[in-house]
């Protein structure tokens, strides 16, 4: 659910957001395709399990780059709402400043394991387990990037009154399009 105030997707978001189509058509492809050979034919490709994990951490954690860039975490506004234009922009700065925090802490903890997950093979594709561990530093990077983007756009007033709340409960948007009026179908109601 992207906000129609968010910055427009650049070539960055399109790339990320191609990486995450290709995760999942590999991850059903290798699940299906096992499938099919184990209750067929009796057989498997023994890596297709492993793989398949592997593409589903890494839609997630790249996944959650995107998603925060479209601001589309979850979330609850009721209180912000209520505020005026300083207490939002109090709200805002304060959940951007935890966030970076949380940024920095899950980047320290991939950091502080970095050796042991790149000396740790995978058991069936003998891959570094770095490949999947490592996802934090590309997330936490990506997603305090995202962050610093948002307060430079707050510090400079490029931020508009809508986007000063970060989250928007997904029931005001299923509300606003039911009150649409309905077309006619032409038969009977």
């Amino acid at each position: 659910m992207s906000t129609s105030s968010s910055p427009r997707n650049g070539p960055v978001i399109r790339l990320l957001e191609f990486f995450l189509a290709v995760c999942l058509i590999a991850m059903v492809v290798m699940v299906f395709g096992n499938v099919v050979l184990r209750y067929g034919f009796n057989s498997g490709i023994v890596m297709s399990e492993e793989l398949s994990r592997f593409a589903f951490i890494w839609l997630v954690f790249v996944g959650a780059v995107v998603a925060m860039h479209e601001g589309s975490h979850l979330g609850v506004d009721s209180l912000v709402k209520a505020l005026p234009r300083g207490g939002k922009i109090a709200c805002l700065v304060a959940s951007e400043l935890l966030i970076l925090a949380c940024c920095a802490m899950f980047f320290w903890g991939t950091w502080r394991q970095h050796e042991v997950n790149a000396t740790t093979m995978a058991q069936v594709t003998g891959m570094s387990m770095i490949w999947v561990f490592g996802m934090g530093y590309f997330t936490s990077l990506g997603i305090a990037l995202v962050t610093l983007m948002k307060l430079w756009r707050l510090a400079t007033g490029q931020l508009s009154d809508d986007e000063l709340i970060g989250i928007h409960e997904s029931e005001e948007e299923i509300v606003a399009a039911t009150a649409a009026p309905a077309a006619p179908t032409g038969g009977r109601a």
